[in-house]
């Protein structure tokens, strides 16, 4: 979580599951440039994804990445 676009990334996802061209519009990243720091949160067993067609799917790993990272904002909002 050391990149403010993988905090951006996993805060998105805390709203549930998107593919690779929603989460570059929401952080305004090119996709290429999303899907690298999503492979960075996957070696880093933060998101899961799933293929469906030639769409990718991203996804919170687990609950204790979605309790993390709720508790991450929280704390930069104070």
């Amino acid at each position: 979580m050391g990149d403010a676009n993988r905090l951006k990334i996993l805060s998105a996802l805390t709203r549930g599951e998107l593919c690779v061209c929603d989460l570059a519009a929401v952080i305004r990243l090119s996709e290429s440039a999303t899907s690298h720091q999503l492979r960075l949160l996957r070696i880093g067993r933060g998101v899961a994804s799933r293929k469906e067609g030639r769409t990718v799917y991203y996804r919170l790993l687990d609950q204790h990445v979605t309790t993390l990272i709720a508790n991450v904002l929280d704390h930069a909002r104070e």
